[in-house]
């Protein structure tokens, strides 16, 4: 059994479900690019693939992570899953994902490259359902690292096979996302994702940016975990940079000592409600 998840986050938890139940035994892979954001024209054919590469890399640079885009080679997992899955004919693959953006563009990303192997892909997609906390009380999780291992074991009896007619459905469906030009991906509901404007984050963003220079560090602290709709740090960064490069917001401090030594404030002093216009 190959079980796939879309997070680190998450690799740890399931690590600890499996410790706890013999039956659900495997190996764990992570597919570890965040297909809600970015450009995915031609995703699969080699000029796209490096297009989507050299945009994380000016995304990284400067960053804690420079050294991530390395580490980062999905097509690599996916050639050795498939390699498996040819060699070991009773090995199913379990694609775990909870209701967030990240992780249901990972699944449409991988599962239209599955289709052959249909009958031994299963899915558990734990969107909507309720899970006891550490507190004992009812939540519903949005990702899978904040279920409990038990509580994992609860999730396992949502397994259920991905059915022939999604992947006929669902591979069209990614491959209309595509070819749209836009750069955020939003999870309206069930499995379907809403193209946005790139600048869709800006709003949460400039919550948190005043006259008054203040670390990025803890911009970003302030941003995520306020966000209803999360995306990663590097992402954000990547919004306040431009938004500094088109005179909204003003940066202090040297980019090549690392986010550490950036301090961020609105430009001029203006408020945040009329420096920057988000569209909704």
């Amino acid at each position: 059994m190959i079980h796939i998840v879309f997070e680190t986050a998450n690799i740890a938890v399931l690590q600890q479900a499996i410790e706890l139940d013999e039956t659900i035994q495997g190996t764990i892979l992570e597919i570890k690019d965040d297909y809600a954001v970015g450009p995915l024209g031609d995703i699969y054919a080699t000029e796209g693939y490096q297009l989507r590469r050299d945009w994380w890399k000016s995304l990284l640079e400067f960053s804690p992570y420079t050294e991530q885009l390395d580490l980062v080679d999905d097509k690599l997992t996916v050639h050795h899953l498939l390699k498996q899955l040819d060699e070991e004919p009773d090995t199913e693959v379990w694609i775990w994902m909870a209701q967030n953006a990240h992780d249901v563009c990972g699944y449409y990303w991988l599962m239209s490259q599955l289709k052959d192997y249909q009958g031994r892909v299963q899915v558990l997609y734990l969107n909507n359902l309720p899970f006891i906390n550490e507190k004992g009380q009812i939540f519903y999780p949005s990702y899978l690292h904040e279920i409990q291992p038990k509580e994992f074991l609860k999730a396992k009896k949502l397994s259920r096979p991905i059915t022939l007619s999604e992947f006929e459905v669902d591979p069209d469906e990614w491959k209309k996302h595509c070819q749209e030009s836009a750069m955020v991906r939003f999870l309206e509901g069930g499995k379907k994702i809403i193209g946005k404007e790139v600048n869709f984050f800006d709003k949460d963003i400039l919550t948190h940016i005043n006259s008054e220079p203040q670390k990025l560090s803890k911009i970003l602290t302030n941003t995520l975990s306020k966000m209803k709709v999360k995306t990663g740090d590097v992402f954000l960064v990547w919004r306040i940079r431009e938004l500094i490069q088109e005179g909204k917001l003003e940066a202090i401090g040297d980019w090549n000592k690392s986010w550490k030594d950036i301090s961020v404030k609105i430009q001029g002093g203006k408020s945040q409600d009329t420096s920057v216009e988000v569209a909704e």
